[in-house]
């Protein structure tokens, strides 16, 4: 891969790769920002999106592994984006990451992945086991700095809940740390300005050093943030709007809550305000107390696991400017009766809005998502690429990861290998190839996928 400097030179020249069927889809990422001072339509004057269409025809699989994609699209044309748990694209990797950040150029059937080698190490075999993990979620670029929430579990992992269910003992999300780049993901620093980032272990961890930290129902420890254009272009409030699941059960994971802050503020948690219900005239009522909270939309029941770690109903919100609607995609995991994560489809959903909090109407539902017709599909996290747009509106690009396994023994076996050395021991370099080659092979989906939807309007 090219290093970070050698790739910023080549930016142009990147960032005007496009097939003519793909760019007609999405038009060119130079569209002029619109006048700030332009009135919007009213809401009667709106186009109204029906229905939508998953096109299985359009679909990409990239090889690589990781999940997640959390992504937000810079002003220098490239879309950031966040992995967990993957070894990300590289042939042979010799780093298996916790988090990472990674950049992308090109078009939805022809992307390309660069690594932002000023990101803070948090992979395998660097990371010692016993070591504190936090999951990089909600991601934002924002005027030549990049924003990103990770996501950090009660306690750790321990080798025997492979193969024994959590029990009363359940591990979960119980907070969330932030970190930023100044410029573009060559440097970073912690919330409070330091530097190097400084990834605290589990006694250290607490509301001094983590934004969200075992508050209430343990909400806002998985942080999605609405994306508004190229550097946040569309945005006309100066505020920027922060989602999360309401706890970590059926009946409060499927809660969505919100905060907003104003965009120079984002490190300042003392100037979030957060959602509190909507008042009749459908403006939103915001408060600084947590506690006086008030759910945004409420999901399906029924789509939260019970073992392992629960996790559903983290939501990819985009500002969709040439329709003036907001867009929202959410899924819930596929659970078994005793609450087993991706025993069957998952559910999809998708809801537009007026605002950003609300209200949302669901648009397209799927009890069993299955990308492509496939049966054994387990697909999650679906995200809508902020870049990724078309320039009337009308359709979008759709990236997913997807759990399912193959019937290759020996890829499983070395899977399962590779989960328990990294839970128990330190992997070396060449130890990471061998075996994430092995992963690929045993969940050959479990990547960037990305699928064009349209949009049926009316």
């Amino acid at each position: 891969m090219p290093t970070r400097r050698e790739f910023l030179k080549q930016t142009a020249a990147l960032g005007a790769i496009a097939t003519p069927s793909i760019k007609s889809v999405y038009g060119e990422s130079s569209a002029a920002v619109r006048d700030p001072g332009a009135r919007r339509p009213s809401l009667g004057s709106r186009p109204r999106i029906k229905a939508l269409l998953r096109r299985d025809d359009t679909a990409r699989r990239y090889s690589g592994s990781g999940d997640n994609w959390h992504m937000s699209w810079a002003s220098d044309d490239l879309q950031y984006v966040s992995l967990c748990d993957g070894g990300g694209f590289e042939r042979e990797p010799k780093r298996f990451h916790n988090s990472r950040m990674l950049a992308i150029s090109g078009n939805p059937d022809a992307a390309e992945f660069h690594d932002v080698p000023g990101y803070p190490s948090l992979a395998r075999p660097f990371q010692r086991p016993s070591a504190t993990r936090y999951y990089s979620f909600g991601t934002l670029a924002l005027d030549g700095r990049l924003y990103q929430f990770l996501s950090t579990f009660n306690r750790p992992l321990q080798a025997a809940e492979l193969d024994t269910p959590n029990g009363d003992d359940l591990m979960r999300f119980t907070g969330a740390k932030l970190i930023y780049s100044h410029d573009n993901g060559l440097t970073w620093n912690n919330q409070n300005g330091s530097t190097p980032v400084t990834w605290n272990s589990w006694s250290d961890r607490s509301r001094e050093t983590m934004v969200f930290f075992e508050e209430e129902q343990e909400a806002f420890s998985m942080l999605s943030i609405l994306q508004m254009g190229k550097n946040y272009e569309h945005n006309r409030d100066g505020y920027i709007y922060v989602y999360s699941p309401n706890g970590n059960t059926d009946g409060t994971m499927n809660e969505l809550v919100l905060f907003r802050t104003p965009k120079a503020k984002l490190l300042d948690r003392k100037s979030y305000r957060y959602f509190a219900g909507s008042l009749p005239n459908g403006d939103a009522k915001w408060t600084p107390s947590i506690s006086d909270r008030a759910a945004v939309h409420t999901f399906p029941r029924g789509w939260v696991n019970k073992v392992f770690h629960p996790w559903s109903w983290m939501p990819s919100v985009v500002y969709n400017e040439p329709l003036g609607t907001y867009m929202m995609s959410s899924w819930g995991t596929g659970t078994s009766a005793s609450g087993v994560w991706f025993d069957k489809p998952s559910y999809l959903g998708f809801w537009s809005a007026p605002n950003p909090w609300g209200p949302w109407t669901l648009i397209h539902e799927e009890t069993a998502w299955t990308p492509g017709g496939d049966a054994r599909a387990r697909a999650f996290a679906p995200q809508i690429s902020p870049k990724w747009l078309a320039k009337d509106g009308k359709s979008l690009w759709l990236v997913w990861s997807d759990f399912q396994v193959t019937d290759n023994e020996a890829s499983k076996r070395a899977t399962e290998d590779f989960k328990r050395h990294m839970i128990a021991d330190s992997f070396s370099e060449d130890d990471i190839a061998r075996s994430t080659t092995a992963m690929r092979s045993y969940m050959p989906y479990y990547t960037f996928n990305t699928q064009r939807v349209d949009l049926s309007i009316a």
